[in-house]
């Protein structure tokens, strides 16, 4: 299965389409009349809907067991066709979509089924998918590739090359996988003036989006929240929080961490842990939903 691991919960949402086409006019007059010989097709077909797709995961092999949080069937006739559409909304880490189109899939055969008796004809056709929303199809409209970037690694150890930057690197990686082009690297020790004097640095440059990482821990030498909160002209709480919740559900120790984010001005700052895994964490649960920031901000955030 594919891995959903580091994925965020968000609302996510898919509408699929079936259709069933008859051939004889009379058998649309006894599905109108309620005069099918083998019962109400549509209130047959909802309920089997609704068990496909809960049992998705069941049938297809590589989809994940997913909670439903609502389901809708949804029919109208037009001449000799029965348009089929399901509707399904989940609160997690991968789209409904599959369930959607299996719930589809499900009511067209149970309807073909309970019709074949009085016609022979009968066809299935058009089972596709007609929306989906949440997830990336909820990421920022602001395009990547406009953003000027730039990574500070603090870090006394790196700075005096006694060790290797592994987060930093990983943040570039991770923002080239989201589309930057242009992106500033940088170390610094772990001292309040060098990481003051490198924010401004990278303000007077234009930046849009800086991120340091390193220093948010709990020992004497991690400053690097005390260096930066004095510069955010606009705290956003609710940035970290996410991402110490997230963190949380992976490893105890999350909660620690003393990373913040804002606007110092036009320029959008985050403050990352320093391991490389937390930082993968923190930049699996916040990105590419966090660049919404710059379609809030509009023309003054580039």
């Amino acid at each position: 299965m594919v891995e959903i691991t580091f994925k965020n919960y968000t609302l996510r949402k898919a509408i699929a389409a079936a259709k069933v086409t008859v051939t004889l006019p009379q058998t649309m007059d006894a599905i109108k009349s309620k005069s099918v010989p083998k019962g109400d097709i549509f209130e047959f077909a909802r309920a089997s809907a609704l068990l496909a797709i809960k049992k998705t995961s069941d049938m297809i092999p590589d989809c994940h067991p997913l909670p439903v949080e609502y389901a809708a069937i949804r029919y109208s006739l037009d001449d000799l066709s029965i348009n089929i559409e399901v509707e399904v909304h989940t609160i997690y880490k991968t789209g409904v979509e599959v369930e959607a189109m299996h719930g589809a899939s499900i009511a067209a055969l149970v309807i073909y089924d309970m019709l074949k008796p009085i016609d022979k004809g009968i066809q299935i056709s058009d089972i596709r998918l007609i929306d989906k929303k949440g997830g990336k199809s909820n990421a920022s409209s602001f395009a990547p590739q406009t953003l000027k970037a730039a990574i500070v690694v603090c870090s006394d150890s790196v700075f005096q090359e006694k060790k290797q930057d592994q987060s930093g690197k990983a943040i570039v990686s991770i923002l080239q996988d989201h589309g930057f082009n242009h992106i500033l690297y940088s170390v610094v020790p772990d001292e309040k003036q060098a990481i003051a004097a490198k924010l401004e640095t990278y303000k007077s440059e234009g930046v849009n989006l800086l991120i340091f990482t390193g220093g948010t821990g709990l020992s004497v030498r991690d400053v690097t929240p005390e260096a930066v909160k004095p510069y955010l002209t606009t705290e956003i709480p609710g940035i970290m929080e996410n991402a110490r919740s997230y963190g949380q559900q992976r490893i105890g120790t999350a909660m620690l961490s003393r990373s913040i984010a804002g606007f110092s001005d036009d320029m959008f700052v985050l403050t990352l842990p320093g391991s490389e895994n937390a930082v993968r964490e923190y930049m699996a649960t916040l990105f590419p939903h966090v660049l919404h920031v710059f379609d809030v901000r509009g023309d003054n955030a580039h």
